[in-house]
């Protein structure tokens, strides 16, 4: 491997043009004024082609980087100065060119100054010429994205610019898919592609741009080209692969003025995911959920199990379908609709060694090797509403609502064997496990934001959001050994005192999750010069809950053992109000803003169960602060601290006894009381378009105090727990630098480090000689990763991408080393014909043990499409090397877990798309 990167490195820097000159100077105004982030282009008099561009630093300092000899026009721009263009003939040595501005330029909104240009700037938008950064190899958006100075494509389809995840993404000004980044990078053509227009400072409310600490939020607009922004288009794909797979992924497309339409079907069965339960949850439907920012945390614990099975899943079958609608009614009023419906079957496969701690200690007390095959099928429907009317520059309302509906269901098979320490010597046993367990979810949500400027110095904002969720998640484990069989204990609630005593055990649980929960807040903001703002907050949330459950044991004559005992029985009324008043006051001095606060809760919560209602009444005062240093127009470093209250919702507060798993009995604690959480975040970020360099990182630590905690005890692999608020404090310190740098005009190298420690603390209990002992046990967990990258972007020659990413991941004494070198490239050439090719090599290696496994990934394809030729030919191979299993470490307080997950075997699919 390395002998192939030595070689791929040796091409890379092999394949250069010409030794260039440079041409620097400062670009000025006629009172020799520096003029910063001027636009600043060299064209080649003889080819006409474009060989050189920058921005100016904010001292006026360009450098462009030329052939020797050669005969240029450098084009220069900058709002607010007329236009310029001065001929230069470059000599074979280095060469200064000081050029001077004159004013009277016009300024014309949506108009650019310099059409050619790679790069430009207005006012807080930047702009990217998209035919100035492709190579020919492009088929997707996320394909554009990553040949951009500043842009990150992340792993889960999330995109970053400038270090900063993209709010929301737009298309001709109008969101796509509900700015889902994801849906939008993976499905718009990139040949439709204009502009690239990056707004930072973004707020969709103009009204409060300025008003709120927004400087780091950023959206994407999507210029797209002439001919593509007022007629239908798109493409369709489909095509046949090997062990009966498929795929058929029509996308069409419609822009007018008023009008947009977008449509994404996606039908296949070689492991393409078109959204994953994460994604599912992270369209929420465009609420601003400022209210979640009030200083009070009520975690709404979703009895959902999953969407879509990722990369390690052994089968996966994935029929998928999107429609988006935003319709201008008038100029004041817009209406926007999405839906998307899901419908997966996902077959995972994994064998899994886990190492379970003996209280009070890190040795190990229980070694597990589990065998585990999971059949999921999810259908899954999400829909949304939206009317946003703005009557004017100070008015503006918009209403938002949203509907979720699932249908799961899964089957698990599972074969584990297990060694624990009982009196001394080892002890060995097995169990196999049939589990099923179904639900179909419903989710309503809406939302109600007024914004109202009632005079240059005053603006009220109004938001109400109303959740409304059930839910009814059934399990049914057959387990073909009775843990509880033969026990000892003398407790009438333990489960060898409630479950009839047979070899075999099988527990039907039904559950009844039902949550209303409505939030109001009215925010006034009192201007009281151009860098002073006054802001005066009032608010509510009020959440109501039920929770219902029961448990049946079926015993081996099919009769039925109803389980009556209160104890594994809930009905549970729950109720949370939370009235609270904050106080913020944002100023400016120089270059730093501030905006500290404060606000008052008070807190009122009632559960009612087993006929003992428990109840909560406090005053809690929180603090908050945000301040940002403006180091330069594109430098900026920014401190938040906040302290928080976090409280759980009836999931832990019920004190029946549920199966969390086969193997878990679990109860919470109607007396659980508020964790106090406080938090500093460090954030810095850099973005220097003169020499396309972006770096960013940031940096923070985070205590709980009265963290609520599991306390568990483990008769081998199996555990009893309830939840209990502890007298301690858990502390976690995370941090990550990331730097990238496009150089040379064709080459981009990035470098990333990312480190975490945390120290949580957790409640064992062991039974020694009939008798309960309790530990209070802080756990170390320290992860520390590094990743490095070039990447080529000739127009001409082949381009590669090497990477290589190294994880360590340690608690007590288990160490776990990943390490993964990657090349991919990358090669179009005879004027149509696209090669491309990834490789990736992984070694897994439990340090404390010394052993290692390794596993390699490859795919490629080859694309042909003719000059103005509608059809596209394709042959892409996923899994070339038909590698079975990819390798994963995960920690927790008790212990760990190091998985081999099977994944899909090699796919051959040969494609033919059809542009629209």
């Amino acid at each position: 491997m390395k002998k192939l990167y030595l070689f791929l490195f040796f091409c890379i820097t092999s394949i250069t043009y010409a030794q260039n000159i440079r041409l620097e100077g400062v670009i000025q105004d006629i009172g020799k004024s520096p003029l910063e982030m001027a636009n600043v282009m060299a064209v080649n008099q003889a080819t006409k082609a474009m060989d050189g561009y920058a921005i100016t630093t904010d001292k006026g300092k360009y450098v462009l980087n030329l052939k020797p000899n050669t005969a240029y026009v450098i084009k220069l721009s900058y709002l607010g100065m007329q236009n310029k263009e001065v001929t230069v003939t470059t000599r074979s040595e280095n060469m200064v060119q000081n050029i001077t501005m004159e004013s009277g330029g016009i300024e014309l909104d949506g108009v650019e100054i310099v059409r050619e240009m790679p790069v430009s700037i207005k006012g807080d938008t930047i702009v990217y010429n998209a035919d100035s950064f492709k190579t020919g190899e492009e088929r997707k958006l996320e394909d554009v994205f990553k040949k951009l100075p500043g842009f990150e494509v992340m792993a889960d389809g999330q995109v970053q610019v400038e270090g900063k995840k993209v709010a929301k993404l737009f298309v001709n000004g109008k969101p796509f898919m509900e700015g889902d980044t994801k849906l939008g990078s993976k499905n718009i053509p990139s040949d439709a592609v204009d502009k690239i227009q990056v707004m930072r400072n973004f707020n969709e409310v103009s009204q409060m741009k300025g008003l709120e600490n927004n400087n780091d939020d950023i959206a994407l607009n999507i210029k797209l080209k002439k001919g593509k922004d007022k007629f239908w288009f798109g493409d369709v794909s489909g095509g046949l692969a090997n062990d009966k797979g498929y795929i058929f992924n029509p996308k069409l497309f419609y822009y007018s003025p008023k009008t947009s339409i977008n449509s994404i079907v996606n039908l296949n069965t070689i492991g393409e995911v078109s959204l994953t339960s994460a994604d599912f949850f992270r369209i929420t439907g465009g609420a601003r959920n400022t209210i979640g920012r009030s200083g009070t945390t009520l975690n709404l614990n979703r009895n959902f199990f999953g969407l879509s099975g990722g990369d390690n899943v052994a089968k996966a079958s994935d029929k998928f379908g999107a429609l988006n609608l935003n319709h201008s009614v008038s100029k004041k009023w817009t209406l926007s609709g999405f839906a998307a419906y899901s419908a997966t079957f996902n077959q995972s496969i994994t064998n899994s060694e886990r190492g379970i701690f003996e209280p009070n200690t890190t040795n190990i007390a229980t070694l597990e090797n589990r065998k585990n095959k999971t059949d999921s099928k999810n259908n899954a429907f999400i829909a949304k509403f939206g009317s946003k009317y703005k009557a004017n520059d100070n008015f503006q309302l918009d209403y938002d609502a949203f509907f979720r509906k699932n249908d799961q269901q899964d089957v698990d098979n599972s074969q584990t064997d297990f060694s624990s320490m009982n009196n001394g010597s080892m002890v060995s046993n097995s169990n196999t496990v049939i589990a099923f367990q179904k639900q179909a979810p419903v989710s309503f949500n809406q939302s109600l934001n007024l914004f109202y400027t009632q005079n240059p110095k005053s603006t009220w904002v109004l938001e109400m959001q109303h959740q409304y969720e059930d839910e009814d998640p059934f399990y049914n484990p057959q387990l073909s050994v009775n843990p509880y069989q033969n026990s000892t204990s003398q407790d009438p609630n333990d489960p060898s005192a409630v479950f009839v005593n047979e070899n075999t055990l099988n527990i039907e649980q039904s559950r009844f999750v039902k949550t209303n929960k409505l939030d109001a807040k009215v925010d006034y903001y009192y201007q009281i010069s151009n860098k002073s703002i006054l802001n005066l907050t009032a608010g509510n949330t009020n959440a109501f809950q039920t929770y219902n459950s029961s448990i049946l044991q079926i015993l081996e004559d099919n009769s039925v053992n109803p389980v009556e005992q209160a104890a594994y029985n809930n009905d549970v009324r729950y109720t949370f109000n939370d009235v609270f008043l904050g106080v913020h006051y944002k100023f400016i001095v120089g270059k730093f803003t501030f905006n500290p606060g404060f606000s008052i809760h008070q807190y009122n919560t009632n559960n009612q169960q087993f006929a003992n209602p428990f109840q909560l009444n406090f005053t809690r005062f929180l603090p908050d602060m945000f301040a940002r240093w403006d180091l330069k127009k594109s430098e900026n470093v920014t401190y938040n601290f906040t302290v928080r209250n976090g409280f759980n919702d009836v999931n832990s507060l019920v004190e029946g006894n549920i199966f969390t798993n086969f193997n878990s009995i679990a109860r919470g604690n109607a007396q659980l009381e508020n964790s106090l959480v406080t938090s500093h975040r460090l954030n810095y970020s850099k973005y220097n378009l003169y020499n396309f360099t972006t770096i960013f990182g940031n940096i923070a630590y985070t205590t709980t105090k009265n963290p609520v905690v599991n306390g568990i005890s483990f008769q081998s692999i199996y555990s009893t727990s309830d939840r209990l608020n502890l007298d301690a404090e858990n502390e976690s310190v995370n941090g990550n630098l990331f730097y990238s740098k496009s150089f040379q005009k064709y080459y981009k190298a990035t470098a990333g480090i990312n480190a975490s420690w945390n120290k949580n603390f957790v409640l064992n209990r062991s039974v020694v000689n009939g008798n309960t002992q309790e530990f209070i046990q802080g756990i170390e967990n320290v992860t520390h990763g590094y990743n490095i990258a070039l990447a080529t972007q000739f127009k001409k020659y082949p381009n590669i991408d090497l990477g290589y990413r190294i994880n360590f991941s340690e608690q007590a004494s288990t160490r776990f080393t990943t390490q993964t070198p990657s090349v991919k490239l990358n090669y179009y050439f005879l004027n149509g014909l696209n090669i491309n090719w990834d490789y990736s090599f992984n070694r897994f290696k439990n340090e404390s043990t010394g052993v290692a496994n390794n596993f390699k990934i490859m795919t490629a394809s080859l694309n042909y499409i003719k000059k103005d030729s509608k059809f596209e030919y394709r042959i892409q191979a996923n899994n070339l090397l038909d590698t079975r299993s990819r390798l994963n470490n995960t920690f927790s307080v008790n212990g760990f877990n190091a998985n081999e997950n099977i994944i899909l075997p090699r796919f051959v699919t040969f494609i033919l798309k059809y542009n629209i």
